[in-house]
């Protein structure tokens, strides 16, 4: 793996040993699936934050008994488990995209996020923390 930031075309590999760079046309290719990979990270966390609002808005009307409340938070507990272990996951596989120390793909990992936010981001801050979840 490359330590020293570089903006190189060529013989760049890209997480996997298979997804390796070899040519200007193979370089544009992965920068528009890194585009498109994380875009699709900000496409998750507005996947879950709908789910939440869904969660609260049937939590807030009337259930009839105390046992369908208890499964119906349970299995939403569940739910919004699997979905954060999901953005842990992308945000983790964005940063080893970063970590390349490509310029290249650095910026098309910004441009991602400018895409995934400007498309799936309208009703949130564009505030955030700096972390990698």
């Amino acid at each position: 793996m490359n330590m020293l930031f570089t903006w190189d075309a060529t013989n760049l590999c890209i997480i996997f040993h298979w997804w390796h760079i070899r040519s200007t046309f193979t370089l544009i290719l992965s920068l528009l699936a890194i585009v498109f990979l994380t875009a699709g990270y900000e496409a998750i966390r507005s996947m879950t934050r709908r789910y939440e609002s869904w969660v609260e808005r049937q939590q807030g009307g009337s259930i009839t008994r105390r046992s369908d409340a208890a499964t119906g938070t349970n299995r939403a507990h569940v739910v919004k488990a699997a979905l954060y272990a999901v953005q842990n996951f992308y945000a983790f596989m964005l940063m080893l995209l970063f970590m390349t120390y490509n310029g290249w793909v650095m910026l098309a990992v910004g441009v991602g996020a400018f895409v995934g936010y400007f498309v799936f981001g309208k009703n949130t801050s564009a505030a955030k923390e700096t972390a990698c979840h």
